[in-house]
């Protein structure tokens, strides 16, 4: 088969069967066998990691070494507690990172349960139901109402073909099929008429298509190709955890190594002076961050729960909140994924009215009895069966009180003409009052013209050129604004017709109504919000660019200056064309999968940290390449759901702008943790260093670095952990740096840290005047431990003074300083403690001098804040 010239859309019936090598009577046995050779229907997949080399990739990451190596260390010195706290962390680490690979391997395993299990064929002149696994190409399928397309098919037959395709194009409506039309070979995936796509459901009417592509070939396949050539994304807050540990580790082991070679030039005993150099590099050495930033990011994964967000890797909530781009897709995500009747006209048609402000009249009722009954579609207990144009009249005419159960039981269908494309309308006839009437509903352009009476306030009357200028009018007013528009007219007939009889013409016009898949009432605030949180919101979507449009502007995602790019514009750009103007464009309409991945991946290269919404199989490819993908809980298909990193369980686009705040605030949270861990990290560093400098005693022991460590840091940490998010944390641009190394936070970090530092060498000092070496160290270590607890209070924010709290109280803050003021105590005043800790009592002189050099420290960080408060408002006056 020569394949290579396959382009089935653009060249007709006879040629895809003359390129397939086959004919309307179907394949032979013996050629479907030879063809099977070239591989089954089915997707394919890569063999899956196995957990011994997924736990090989954990345990070689370089922040998970360094753990080990700090755990390690602390075993040979005997600090058994530490060496297994750092163990439990890296454990925990491993077995939750190796569980969230293990679901992403479904994805491809999803997609695959989505192919056809049985397919119809025509095999030497008879039709048989196989497994749609056994297709090739060239077999011929038929397609009935209700079934799943086994493979691409170029259709050969086609009559009221409807096929919905939501799930690879994104077009709500189900897309009407011709067999006879020629297409164009740039013609975009979804209006390719002529064609059915594997894994698409039919919804009305009957087909018959040639197989042209089957397994990984076929669009669908296309789709897996995607999703399988994209490697894993790391998260920013992956990125920046992994730098801020780098950093700290380099820092560490060279001040570390300084610290133990200047003993050695003071000829230091070495033990000691190796002990405190060790203690430095495991306290330098952040062991406690990831297993911190670990729970704070669940703890705010337990509260999104509470708000319909579900989310299946713990950094994704961390990186919505840097989110600076949210492409979303517009079916079922910005819009409900059911057509609605919005607008409607009769009597008077110069303009519309909404339904919800319509007043019934004779003329709505018939409307209603039009809509209802010339319907072939159902609602049954909230299930829809049909086409969503047609359901859609139903809860119209249930507004004006007619239940459409109730009047095909009263007024049974006695004559049809059913729909067609060519006519593009249908008509019922049924008995009403003893008269046979007749029912006509279509496309109100081709209506319009069969219509010689119009029905308005005072009863029937001719139609005249005036009327038929203003109907025009208005439908054509109606399209722009991006309604599917309907008309409908009646007739009263003498007599049941005859099979084959046209009603269609001199009709009644009742008149037009207008639906749409309406956007969700909720969805523009949230919009709002995103845009004053410095988040763009970009609608891409497989629909066409006028209802792509008007969507967006009501939404506010359009507004003036933006620009909307349809696929076809899409596909003559080049990546640097696109790069340039997807700065300014908010809608991308009539897309396939394939641009949407590649609007994600430019969209990255720009530096944009993306969020991608969606809920179809065509989505998945972009959703695993966003830095976060967000698919929909109730519509969404497995597939997506599988790739998504967050789940909206009530597909509510407001859900992701709390998503977004808690992101947020799990940030900045995490980012006061470091502050507040790193505080007293370098204020133990700096007071070491300088003594070990200039050849002082040693203010600190390595015993007494670990239980600060342990003891004063760890419960302050998970406490600023669960702090209350600030109340302007959405009116504030998204954080774009690549660490959390912010500048302010890092003059924050060293001004407080040298502050503290200085504080514990005058304490060492004051107690060594005052006592001994002894009440020097203890002296020291009650201010670093005591300055540390006290400080937790004033990084609950590095603007608002200490006793402000605008956004509520963190109790767990109260709750960490009386656990940690317990353990200090518990060392401090029981004698057997103080021996194995090296420590003494103090005097109540002593202690007023511990408690006052530790309220400093508080007093320093206010008065910056202060400072930089005064600095702020006067250089707003003078702008």
């Amino acid at each position: 088969m020569d394949n290579h010239r396959l382009s089935p859309w653009s060249i007709d019936k006879k040629q895809v069967l003359e390129n397939t090598e086959t004919n309307k009577s179907g394949l032979s046995e013996d050629e479907v066998r030879i063809r099977q050779k070239d591989g089954l229907n089915e997707l394919q997949a890569r063999p899956t990691k196995t957990i011994f080399r997924m736990l090989k990739e954990q345990i070689s990451d370089p922040m998970i070494m360094i753990l080990l190596g700090a755990s390690l260390f602390s075993t040979i010195f005997g600090e058994y507690v530490e060496a297994i706290i750092i163990a439990l962390i890296v454990v925990l680490n491993t077995i939750i990172s190796i569980a969230q690979e293990k679901k992403a391997q479904s994805s491809l395993e999803a997609l695959r349960d989505m192919s056809a299990p049985m397919a119809h064929v025509i095999r030497q002149g008879c039709e048989k139901v196989i497994p749609a696994k056994e297709i090739v190409i060239g077999d011929i399928v038929n397609l009935h109402d209700g079934d799943m397309v086994p493979a691409d098919l170029r259709l050969i037959e086609s009559v009221d073909l409807k096929i919905q395709e939501a799930s690879l194009t994104g077009e709500s409506v189900p897309s009407e099929k011709d067999a006879n039309v020629i297409l164009k070979e740039d013609c975009s995936l979804g209006d390719r008429k002529n064609m059915a796509f594997s894994s698409t459901i039919v919804t009305y009417g009957r087909g018959q298509g040639v197989v042209i592509a089957t397994g990984m070939n076929t669009e669908m396949g296309a789709i897996a190709d995607m999703l399988e050539d994209q490697t894993e994304v790391e998260t920013p807050l992956k990125r920046k955890l992994a730098s801020v540990g780098k950093i700290l580790t380099i820092i560490g082991l060279i001040i570390c190594v300084l610290v133990f070679a200047l003993g050695a030039i003071y000829q230091r005993p070495l033990l000691p002076q190796f002990l405190v150099a060790i203690s430095l590099a495991i306290s330098i050495i952040p062991e406690g961050l990831p297993a911190t930033a670990t729970i704070v990011m669940a703890l705010g994964v337990k509260r999104m729960v509470k708000r319909n967000a579900l989310i299946k890797k713990l950094p994704a909530v961390e990186t919505l909140g840097s989110a600076t781009v949210i492409c979303s897709d517009k079916t079922g995500t910005l819009t409900l994924n059911k057509m609605t009747v919005t607008h409607v006209a009769v009597n008077d048609f110069t303009k519309t009215v909404e339904v919800k402000n319509i007043i019934k009249n004779d003329s709505y009722q018939a409307m209603a009895y039009a809509g209802a009954l010339c319907n072939d579609a159902s609602l049954k207990n909230d299930q829809e069966i049909g086409d969503p144009t047609e359901v859609a009249l139903i809860p119209f005419a249930g507004k004006l009180g007619f239940d459409q159960e109730r009047l095909k039981q009263k007024y049974p269908r006695l004559f049809e003409q059913p729909f067609d494309s060519e006519r593009k309308r249908m008509t019922t006839v049924h008995k009403i009052k003893d008269n046979y009437i007749a029912f006509t509903k279509g496309a109100a352009d081709e209506l319009l013209p069969l219509c010689s009476h119009i029905m308005d306030k005072q009863g029937i009357r001719s139609i005249t050129e005036t009327d038929r200028k203003q109907i025009g009018n208005l439908i054509h007013k109606m399209s722009k604004d991006a309604l599917r528009v309907l008309g409908f007219a009646t007739k009263t007939i003498a007599e049941i017709p005859k099979k084959g009889a046209d009603l269609e013409n001199n009709l009644t016009f009742i008149g037009i109504s207008g639906m749409i898949d309406p956007p969700r009432s909720e969805v523009a605030d949230s919009v709002k919000t995103c845009r004053q949180a410095g988040i763009r919101t970009i609608m891409i979507t497989g629909d066409h660019k006028i209802t792509a449009l008007a969507i967006a502007k009501k939404l506010n995602i359009y507004q003036k200056g933006d620009l909307a790019i349809s696929g076809t514009e899409l596909a003559k750009m080049s990546d640097e064309e696109l790069g340039k103007a997807i700065k300014n464009t908010t809608v991308f309409a009539r897309v396939s999968p394939a641009d949407k991945l590649r609007i994600v991946q430019i969209l990255k290269r720009n530096g944009e940290v993306t969020a991608m919404t969606g809920d179809g199989v065509n989505d998945s490819p972009a959703l695993k390449a966003a830095d976060i993908g967000i698919a929909m809980g109730k519509t969404g298909t497995d597939v997506a759901k599988d790739v998504a990193d967050m789940i909206l369980l009530d597909d509510s686009f407001t859900t992701i702008a709390d998503a977004i705040k808690e992101g947020r605030r799990v940030y900045r949270n995490i980012q006061k943790v470091i502050q507040f861990l790193l505080v007293g990290n370098i204020a133990e560093i700096t007071s070491l260093f300088i003594a070990t400098l200039f050849n002082w005693d040693a203010p600190l022991l390595a015993v007494h670095i670990l239980w600060v460590n342990l003891a004063t840091a760890t419960l302050p940490a998970l406490a600023l952990g669960v702090d209350p998010a600030s109340k302007n944390i959405m009116k504030h641009k998204p954080v774009k740096t690549g660490t959390l190394f912010e500048k302010d936070l890092v003059g924050r970090v060293i001004t407080q840290g040298i502050f503290v530092a200085m504080l514990t060498l005058s304490a060492y000092f004051i107690g060594m005047i005052t006592g001994n070496n002894v009440v020097g160290q203890t002296m020291a270590f009650s201010v670093l431990a005591l300055s540390q607890m006290l400080r937790a209070f004033n990084q609950h924010s590095n603007t608002d003074p200490i006793w402000k709290r605008a956004t509520g109280m963190n109790i767990w803050l109260f709750v960490s300083f009386a656990v940690s003021a317990l353990f200090m105590g518990v060392i401090l005043f029981t004698p057997a403690l103080q021996k194995i800790f090296y420590l003494t009592s103090l005097s109540m002189g002593q202690w007023l001098i511990v408690i006052t050099l530790a309220l400093l420290s508080i007093g320093q960080v206010e008065v910056v804040k202060g400072f930089q408060k005064f600095r702020t408002a006067s250089n707003l006056i003078e702008e």
